[in-house]
């Protein structure tokens, strides 16, 4: 749930004065709780899309990073992706990224999932970022937008769990999705006690 300011709007002076420890992201000046945690298979997909990346991109350059890192868009923008590649390393600054990434990851989850596939869509192709990918670790499916000439997304590319992901802001990079989703919990496994 957003906070709600007492005055006008949240900054990025605001953002760096709460306290440590907790994670938020501010959308045009509203700020976001990202709590609670993510779930097991969330976190093992944002893991393995990095390591792959880090992988393909070591000491080239463009820079994959894995959240939590802030990627200042604007004064009044601050957000927190799950996976990040800046490929202009003069957006990367001590506390994080100043401007748009090349690559934006997204892993749903039920609780930032519409939120991920409606506002920060947006928001990614409002602030020019060339390729963003949102990644259902339940369906087992990625989206993938790309930013064309006239500054918009367009409708998605679908990849299911067997496709390999060629990004087009990586230099045709691919990501083989069935790497992705390996070891992956099938949401109706139970932990046993």
């Amino acid at each position: 749930m957003p906070l709600v300011h007492p005055d006008d709007r949240f900054t990025y002076a605001d953002y760096l004065s709460w306290p440590e420890g907790e994670r938020w992201e501010i959308v045009d000046g509203e700020a976001f709780a990202m709590t609670p945690a993510p779930s097991f298979g969330h976190q093992r997909v944002i893991g393995r899309i990095y390591y792959l990346l880090e992988a393909a991109l070591h000491l080239g350059p463009c820079v994959p990073c894995v959240s939590p890192v802030d990627v200042v868009l604007a004064e009044d923008t601050v957000v927190q992706p799950d996976v990040v590649v800046v490929c202009d390393r003069s957006k990367i600054q001590p506390a994080g990224i100043r401007g748009a990434p090349d690559l934006v990851v997204e892993v749903l989850s039920p609780s930032t999932a519409l939120r991920d596939r409606g506002t920060k869509r947006d928001l990614y192709e409002r602030y020019g970022v060339r390729e963003y990918l949102t990644v259902d670790p339940v369906a087992r499916f990625a989206e993938r937008y790309l930013l064309r000439e006239d500054g918009t997304y367009g409708k998605p590319d679908l990849f299911g769990p067997e496709d390999s992901l060629r990004l087009a802001s990586l230099a045709g990079l691919e990501i083989p999705l069935a790497e992705v989703f390996e070891g992956i919990l099938p949401p109706e496994a139970a932990i046993p006690s």
